[in-house]
């Protein structure tokens, strides 16, 4: 008699797992500019009503009240690391050490479409809102003549942060490790963020934003991630119990 077949795996009309993650981490894009110009929006609305706005003047003034030499080279290395130099070079040597401990180029899924996201959500905001910055006369430089809103320095240095923070946690294990690592991530985004306010850059409504912003964005792109990584280990799956049933059928075959 001839061997009966083993019953195959029914195929599913799953997209790559690359498709789907580009595909989500698009629209999820769109939401973040959506939610960027929304939080604009909330803050008119609060404004009339005096409410978070007036923190702004208060914060400004109390930066102005504070400053020393000491005080301001700390605020512009803060700026300058969270900046157009600085925060590049610093995400290369993530991405350089996380690529090299984990003998793979995974990632670079992470933390290259977060950040040119989240350059993409500065870019819009601020084109779309056009917020005027704190009055030049109160500023130190670095100057800056875009607009204000959302800082940008924040919402960059708050992405990094937040991708650098869950590749050391896939990569530590040890307990101390993984809180040092978190630790550092949130105390330089922070940093960054109160530097701009320090300087009079920004508002410091406009930090507060760009923080919001930057750890939903982040969050959005590692929820991506993790989908595909789940629809990775599926294909795995359904091909391994694919060649198993194959060799199966081989089996009984040659046994027929």
């Amino acid at each position: 008699m001839p061997a009966s077949r083993a019953p195959q795996p029914a195929a599913t009309a799953v997209p790559p797992p690359r498709v789907v993650f580009s595909l989500l981490t698009l629209v999820l894009l769109a939401g973040a500019c959506l939610l960027t110009y929304a939080t604009h929006e909330v803050y008119e609305a609060v404004t009339e009503g005096d409410g978070i706005a007036a923190l702004d003047h208060p914060a400004l003034r109390e930066a102005f009240a504070v400053r020393s030499p000491a005080s301001t080279s700390i605020a512009t290395a803060l700026t300058f690391l969270g900046g157009r130099i600085g925060n590049p070079l610093i995400a290369l040597v993530v991405l350089v050490l996380a690529c090299w401990r984990r003998r793979a180029a995974e990632p670079a899924m992470l933390l290259v479409p977060a950040l040119l996201g989240s350059l993409v959500v500065t870019i819009v905001g601020k084109r779309l809102i056009g917020r005027v910055r704190p009055p030049r006369e109160l500023a130190l430089p670095p100057f800056e003549t875009s607009p204000s809103f959302p800082s940008g320095h924040t919402l960059n240095a708050t992405v990094l942060a937040v991708i650098a923070g869950y590749i050391a946690l896939r990569m530590i294990r040890s307990r101390w490790g993984r809180a040092t690592a978190i630790a550092t991530c949130a105390l330089s985004a922070l940093g960054v963020g109160l530097s701009r306010v320090y300087l009079g850059q920004h508002w410091l409504t406009d930090v507060i934003a760009g923080m919001l912003i930057g750890i939903a964005w982040a969050l959005s792109v590692i929820a991506a991630y993790r989908v595909h990584l789940a629809l990775r280990r599926r294909r795995a799956g359904e091909a391994a119990i694919g060649a198993a049933a194959e060799a199966q059928v081989e089996t009984e075959t040659e046994t027929a």
